[in-house]
């Protein structure tokens, strides 16, 4: 049974737009998006991923874990070489050898990670909440010394003493950490909690907080959301919300979500995520869904007669932002579901014009044969339906 120990009085309004706020977006798909059970990323396509996230407008990029060495080590630091207009970070745990060896890559930030939850502290380290303060000031004053960034994650944060994360957020500060990643490690929050939660941590330990959302309950975006309202200014994503189980907060949703529902433009290429999409699915070998938010294909196809007609007189009716935003194409579908307005406007587009008795007409052809073969129709389907419509007549 999963515990929640976060309680917090904070009060619980959602701001409103939230225009005068720089939000930076931290991907974290070359790391925890690669952990993905199954999944491995080529050391050309780490290369090629972390190209395409910055020509797309990520702030910082997770480049990977520098202390597994090998092929990841060499990868991590050829990313590092590239001289790309946004920040490489390597993850580490709190042990100073790992930091070497994120050092060794030529990273300008790292993260540094141990649990703070004590269900994590007493059965996965085997250690004490003290252990772990001790551990993560003496990580974070060992990262400063070398003029690097630092990201303190307090790993199982939603499942912490409030408190106590409290203290770990002041401690890691004072030593001179730049912010504090919260790990919705397992996705059990909503986002009413995250909001209260979140808000509570900046007002109580007054440092920068960065959202790591799972979606283990279909929530990780919203999460995300959430967690910057109250006043979070990083997020942690991933393209196609790749990540371990459920995954992570995806890239694609954040950056349109941002925009959209809080007035937050990064002014990032979103024109591209499409593209993105597609290359992270391949190279992780997972299919993106048609009807996956923000870059599915069926984002922005049309079949419902009434759907299709206020599209067809509006995009806006129907379409909260156009196709090409985020590198796709409106498709107007012509099957069971279809009206008679859809069929004059398809068959436009082979320089045909019906009237509206042979539309309505050939929409019962149209619903018999999606019907038939329980799917919607092909465009020689539709075209051998006026065919057979004409001979008829």
């Amino acid at each position: 049974m999963v515990q929640k120990h976060i309680q917090s009085d904070s009060d619980t309004t959602f701001s409103g737009p939230l225009t005068e706020r720089h939000i930076k977006i931290d991907d974290t798909t070359l790391r925890d998006g690669e952990q993905t059970a199954g999944v491995v990323f080529s050391n050309h396509e780490k290369i090629e991923i972390a190209k395409k996230l910055c020509e797309v407008g990520v702030h910082q990029i997770e480049a990977g874990i520098p202390a597994m060495g090998g092929d990841e080590l060499e990868t991590i630091k050829k990313i590092a070489k590239l001289g790309l207009p946004c920040s490489i970070l390597g993850w580490n745990r709190t042990v100073i050898s790992d930091i070497e060896k994120s050092i060794e890559c030529g990273v300008d930030a790292v993260a540094v990670s141990v649990p703070t939850s004590d269900i994590h502290i007493e059965h996965k380290l085997k250690k004490s909440r003290t252990w772990v303060l001790e551990s993560v000031k003496q990580a974070v004053d060992f990262a400063k010394t070398k003029k690097l960034y630092v990201s303190v994650n307090a790993e199982d944060a939603s499942r912490s003493s409030l408190d106590y994360l409290i203290e770990f957020a002041k401690s890691a500060k004072e030593v001179g950490a730049d912010r504090l990643r919260f790990c919705d490690t397992l996705g059990i929050l909503d986002p009413f909690e995250t909001y209260r939660v979140i808000k509570f941590i900046i007002d109580h330990a007054d440092i920068e907080v960065e959202m790591h959302t799972h979606d283990d309950f279909g929530m990780a975006t919203a999460n995300a959301m959430a967690g910057i309202r109250a006043g979070a200014t990083y997020v942690n994503t991933t393209v196609n919300g790749l990540g371990e189980r459920a995954g992570n907060a995806a890239l694609e949703e954040v950056v349109m979500a941002l925009k959209y529902t809080a007035q937050i433009d990064l002014k990032m290429k979103t024109e591209l995520f499409r593209k993105l999409s597609m290359y992270v699915a391949e190279a992780s070998s997972r299919t993106v869904p048609a009807w996956k938010s923000i870059v599915g294909t069926n984002c922005f196809a049309h079949e419902s007669g009434i759907h299709a007609d206020g599209v067809i007189k509006n995009p806006m009716n129907y379409e909260a932002f156009t196709p090409e935003e985020v590198g796709l194409e409106r498709q107007m579908i012509i099957g069971k579901h279809s009206g008679s307005r859809a069929i004059i406007n398809k068959f436009l587009q082979y320089d045909i014009q019906l009237t509206q008795e042979q539309a309505d007409c050939i929409l019962e052809h149209v619903r018999k044969k999606a019907v038939e073969v329980k799917r919607a129709l092909f465009d020689k389907e539709l075209v051998q339906l006026y065919k057979t419509y004409c001979e008829m007549k």
